[in-house]
């Protein structure tokens, strides 16, 4: 599998806002990179 087709500064801030290190983004495959963004967008928009 190659590693996503990013630059190292997202990388970093989609390490940061996930918690994960930045080697585990790079080779994460896409589809769960969204889902996982999907995820971190519902939990900023919850208003509880």
């Amino acid at each position: 599998m190659q590693p996503l087709n990013i630059s190292l500064e997202t990388a970093q801030k989609l390490a940061k806002a996930l918690g994960v290190p930045i080697e585990q983004i790079m080779h994460m495959p896409p589809h769960i990179l969204v889902n996982k963004l999907l995820e971190l967008e519902k939990k900023e928009n919850d208003p509880s």
